[in-house]
């Protein structure tokens, strides 16, 4: 009977944990998804946002980024940020994106695309 709890758990788990975590996920402006341990995007409520290409620089050993007022929802004012090569996700559309979070001045998450490197 023993085999039969774990035969039973594995299935439940199995079939329902993708679709919890396609329930959590947040979907970006474009139709991809952010993965759901980010937060949420922009018309969710959340602090992901697509930002220009034009505030990306790369450098030797990561990327540089320049957010300007405007140019995510929440930057209210000129932020300055780095990002070790490595550390990116996958960006799913082509565009860079940023999580800020609790507040404007923490980068929670940064999407580049794949071939951004």
């Amino acid at each position: 009977m023993a085999w039969l709890s774990f035969i039973s758990a594995f299935v439940t788990f199995t079939l329902f944990t993708p679709l919890q975590c396609r329930l959590e996920a947040h979907d970006a402006a474009r139709g991809w998804t952010y993965p759901p341990a980010s937060c949420r995007g922009r018309g969710q409520g959340g602090d992901c946002d697509a930002i220009p290409r034009s505030d990306v620089s790369k450098l030797r050993r990561g990327y540089s980024i320049i957010l300007q007022p405007g140019d995510h929802f929440r930057a209210t004012r000129s932020h300055r940020f780095f990002v070790p090569y490595g550390d990116e996700l996958p960006s799913g559309d082509g565009d860079f994106h940023l999580c800020l979070h609790p507040s404007e001045d923490y980068l929670n998450c940064f999407f580049a695309p794949p071939d951004s490197v």
